[in-house]
């Protein structure tokens, strides 16, 4: 069974399954409803329920006062309904609705993805959870004044840990210390989320994403969002690297394209490696684009990766037409 929930002030609608937490369906379908713990402690998805019935499985959370609770409002986070709802919420739609936190966080995982990309998870204290966009990005806060900022590789309905894919620049200290000392349990400080590279939900268009290297990050975490909430939009990734192994998840990436015939991938390679046996597309990745889209005056595009990379899109692609309104891009600038 499931029920049938109405935000007053969008009329946008969406389906809460039997036992399912509010909060997670209204995430799961890509409505961006605020909240901060998760755990009933903060107060930050507090709504108020015009019509309907909740309840709290694990009792009335601690975040909600009797005085609320009298005056209609309830904790979406922890709430269930047991009827259809109508809801007074506030919906987030930019960046800048998003509180932007420091917390602290602790290595959860290392995973190696090739010779020179790592997958870190960050795990956040137990009462506290991160609210972003598709796209954004953190900030290491480091003893010695410095930051070091990376992208989000996970979607935000998926948001039990911090998913971030580092690469070892040469000569790079901090990268160097994420390689060769850092250890899971290690512990950190983060700023986030931040930045305005996220995934426009509201428009039509028709998506490209373009990704150099390590700016495969934000782009996963735009598809994966895009799949859970069942974007009716075509999607095409090109990635560009050097050699195959720098596709440091190409098989992720093959896999969506089964998972949504919307959903269409080319990988380009600019250097690939003899033993790669390379028979797909070389070269540069936005004249890969340019070739297969000579006329881009509907499309928008995502561009994440090398300076160059980015650069070069935004003065090439309105030869084919772009309206660089449309053009959303992270250039990723390699810090030591």
């Amino acid at each position: 069974m499931s029920y049938s929930v109405q935000i007053e002030s969008t009329d946008h609608v969406f389906q809460v399954d039997e036992g399912e937490y509010i909060l997670d369906a209204a995430l799961r379908q890509g409505i961006a409803l605020p909240y901060g713990c998760r755990g009933g402690g903060c107060g930050a998805c507090k709504s108020k329920i015009l019509q309907g019935d909740i309840e709290y499985p694990d009792g009335l959370p601690p975040g909600l006062g009797r005085e609320d609770q009298k005056n209609g409002f309830a904790l979406l986070c922890m709430a269930v309904a047991k009827s259809d709802l109508v809801l007074q919420s506030h919906e987030l739609q930019s960046d800048t609705e998003i509180e932007v936190k420091v917390l602290p966080c602790r290595v959860h995982e290392k995973i190696q993805l090739n010779h020179d990309v790592v997958l870190m998870k960050l795990a956040l204290p137990k009462t506290e959870r991160m609210q972003f966009f598709a796209g954004q990005y953190i900030s290491f806060l480091l003893e010695n004044g410095k930051h070091r900022s990376f992208s989000i590789a996970n979607a935000p309905h998926n948001d039990e840990f911090i998913e971030l894919h580092i690469r070892h620049v040469p000569g790079g200290w901090f990268t160097s210390e994420v390689f060769e000392q850092m250890q899971e349990k290690d512990m950190l400080r983060i700023e986030g989320p931040l930045g305005n590279f996220y995934l426009r939900e509201e428009s039509t268009r028709p998506i490209i994403l373009m990704a150099g290297s390590t700016g495969f990050a934000p782009v996963k975490g735009m598809i994966e969002h895009a799949l859970e909430i069942g974007m009716e939009r075509p999607i095409h990734l090109y990635w560009g690297a050097w050699a195959k192994e720098d596709l440091y998840m190409h098989e992720l990436a093959e896999s969506w394209t089964k998972q949504n015939p919307l959903i269409r991938y080319t990988p380009v390679l600019s250097q690939p490696a003899p033993e790669d046996n390379w028979t797909g597309r070389t070269g540069y990745v936005h004249e890969a684009i340019m070739q297969d889209y000579p006329d881009l005056s509907d499309y928008e595009i995502y561009a994440s990766g090398p300076p160059a990379m980015v650069y070069s899109g935004k003065d090439e692609f309105v030869k084919n037409n772009l309206d660089l309104d449309y053009y959303y891009s992270d250039a990723f600038e390699f810090q030591k």
